[in-house]
């Protein structure tokens, strides 16, 4: 019985292992394609729809989807072509995705690196901060923001970048609490390497890997948030085509004209799906102790 069980055992190993690489590579295929896709076809938008999505054909309103050569995915009440209109305003969404998640990890990382490193009355002070922040509700700070500063496309992205930025700044400041008390570090203090080529050299490089797994996953939350909040009325210009707006703009069709927000809608869950893939394939990349 002994060798019967020391046989089976090292065999059932092997292929857990290959199955969970096999699910690893369809989750980067399956987010490369869908995010790449759906970035290409929105970056060529500018070429396929030099209107932008505007033009105005009342007598096709309200076309159905697959019926019509030139409207392939149908129009809306005034007659716009739905698909045109779901790629340019994919432009929107994903600039306020990445341009945002980008000035909040910048502002994060510099803020966490500064507290973590430095400690002392730095980090108590700007960990502090962080704690008021994420006590605030987020719609109350959203609100209050949104009333002050009004909606569009550059106040929605600051928005995100002031209420995000404490995510990064936690999660950089705990990985630095680590890294400085490792031995290469203390190694590199002792020979008197700066603190700025210390942090550039030694600490960042070591802190970077969670921080662009958060990064991608944030990119997704934030196409999400910023349709919700353009769906509200709080968000861009309604003026100016984006997932968003697409939905709002559907609602009161949903019965007679569905396709008006379905397929914005779509847009959103396939772009969000993948980089969700992607983030979480970063992840086990990066970081081997997340891996099941």
């Amino acid at each position: 019985m002994q060798s019967t069980a020391s046989t089976t055992t090292p065999a059932a190993a092997p292929v857990q292992t290959s199955r969970g690489m096999q699910w690893r590579s369809l989750e980067f295929v399956l987010g490369v394609v869908l995010t790449g896709s759906m970035l290409l076809l929105v970056l060529c938008s500018v070429w396929i729809f030099p209107d932008g999505g505007a033009a105005m054909d009342l007598s096709a309103r309200l076309t159905a989807p697959f019926t019509s050569w030139a409207h392939p995915l149908g129009t809306d009440a005034l007659g716009r072509d739905v698909l045109a209109r779901v790629l340019v305003g994919g432009r929107i969404s994903l600039l306020v995705g990445f341009a945002s998640v980008a000035g909040a990890s910048v502002l994060g990382i510099v803020i966490g690196l500064v507290a973590g490193y430095y400690r002392g009355f730095w980090d108590m002070l700007l960990m502090r901060c962080v704690d008021i922040q994420l006590a605030l509700p987020f719609i109350l700070i959203a609100l209050t923001f949104i009333s002050i500063l009004g909606g569009g496309l550059f106040n929605i992205i600051v928005f995100m970048v002031i209420s995000q930025w404490v995510q990064f700044a936690r999660l950089v400041r705990g990985m630095v609490l680590q890294v400085r008390e490792r031995e290469f570090v203390q190694a590199a203090r002792a020979f008197g390497v700066r603190d700025l080529a210390m942090v550039r050299h030694h600490i960042l490089p070591n802190v970077i890997g969670p921080v662009i797994i958060l990064m991608t996953l944030n990119v997704a939350n934030n196409i999400l948030l910023e349709s919700s909040l353009t769906f509200l009325g709080l968000g861009v210009d309604p003026l100016i085509p984006s997932w968003g707006g697409m939905l709002a703009d559907g609602r009161t069709y949903m019965q007679t004209a569905w396709w008006i927000s379905v397929f914005p809608g779509m847009a959103i869950m396939l772009t969000v799906l993948g980089l969700n893939l992607l983030g979480d394939w970063l992840r086990d990349r990066i970081d081997p102790t997340g891996k099941q």
